[in-house]
């Protein structure tokens, strides 16, 4: 896979922002915290109006992140390669939101937290093509995308002691979608400067990074309404001829579908007559991860050894095709079995503390 560049990395900094306030429920929508009112200063009366005027309210970032579910983000992109994108909801919780952002050469998973009046990055994970909750988790230093209260001249400090601020609250911008009145947010790099725009109840519209010589902006052109994520992952199992092959299956994920749950239907569908299931229809996945030592950890309910009715070496090839499945996933090259939490056993393996399967191909016909 390619990898993004450093200027693409500034420009995709916060490019993953999207979220609308329609079409999800009460209970997974970030609290919104009660608006700052704001009294202008009465007049001087040296005849001029001094009537006291209406009190202006501010909006909160819960107006602008409302962490929509089931819904793709289409940005067009210009002056770099990576500057058109799109973006999906992965997972959301109370006050979090997990999104994958595609620009056709890698995915980049962010979290961001919504909590005391601060929109954070907390974790960003590049060439993340496996799909899992990674919200409670953080890496490195949190970054403040948007900063109560949402007016002219809030000011902070993101990470490399760069100066990110509110320079304005009202600017007219127009995309394919139509015109907004948007906030706009600044942040001041070396060699260069990044203006975010964001517009209530749709999020981010549009980003411009300039730099010497150079100007990349990305603008939203499409919300794809009721439009899950979809993979396609390689499936491996063993024939009755002793062989390995590979069944390539799509896998459809709302948000916060459980990855689990999706793999353990996959392997449990094997459309090859000379085939069979590689777990049994009362097999369940218990959990499923990718560990900091990069091996994936699955735990399957018993009926995988009890169910599997299987001689030696069908047993072997049967664990080789989970090992290549799962591995080939997560982009890893070992995977620990366990069974209800212990060890793997059976009447023909019993596998040690520490020791995994590795994936391999050496049986696997294309």
């Amino acid at each position: 896979m390619k990898k993004s560049t450093l200027i693409i990395g500034l420009v995709a900094a916060t490019l993953v922002l999207t979220a609308c306030q329609n079409g999800k429920s009460d209970a997974n929508k970030a609290p919104i915290s009660t608006p700052e009112v704001v009294t202008p200063t009465a007049t001087p009366t040296d005849g001029t109006d001094n009537t006291e005027k209406e009190p202006t309210t501010l909006l909160t970032i819960a107006d602008y992140f409302s962490f929509k579910e089931n819904a793709e983000y289409v940005y067009e992109g210009k002056g770099n390669e990576y500057a058109s994108y799109t973006v999906y909801t992965d997972y959301t919780t109370d006050d979090s939101i997990q999104l994958r952002e595609n620009n056709g050469g890698t995915e980049l998973v962010k979290v961001l937290q919504y909590k005391n009046g601060e929109l954070t990055q907390v974790l960003s994970r590049g060439e993340t093509y496996y799909r899992e909750n990674l919200i409670g988790k953080t890496e490195g230093e949190g970054e403040i995308l948007l900063k109560e209260p949402l007016k002219q001249g809030t000011e902070w400090t993101i990470p490399g002691n760069h100066k990110r601020y509110i320079s304005n609250v009202d600017v007219d911008i127009t995309t394919s979608l139509g015109n907004f009145k948007a906030l706009e947010v600044t942040t001041e790099e070396e060699g260069g400067k990044k203006v975010d725009y964001y517009a209530p109840n749709v999020g981010l519209i549009k980003s411009i990074y300039t730099g010497e010589d150079l100007e990349v902006t990305s603008t939203l052109s499409k919300i794809n309404e009721d439009t899950p994520f979809k993979q396609t992952i390689s499936v491996y199992y063993p024939t009755e001829n002793e062989e390995i092959r590979v069944e390539n299956k799509e896998l459809v994920f709302n948000t916060n579908d459980l990855t689990s749950t999706k793999l353990e239907e996959a392997v449990k569908d094997i459309t090859n007559k000379n085939a069979r299931p590689l777990i049994s229809t009362n097999t369940k996945i218990n959990s499923l991860y990718l560990g900091k030592d990069n091996i994936v950890y699955v735990d399957f309910s018993k009926e995988l050894v009890t169910e599997m009715n299987a001689g030696a070496g069908y047993e072997l090839l049967i664990l080789q095709s989970i090992t290549n499945t799962l591995g080939d996933y997560y982009g890893v090259k070992e995977v620990n079995i366990t069974i209800d939490g212990k060890l793997y056993e059976s009447g023909h393996i019993l596998m040690k503390k520490g020791e995994t399967f590795k994936v391999n191909y050496d049986k696997v016909v294309q």
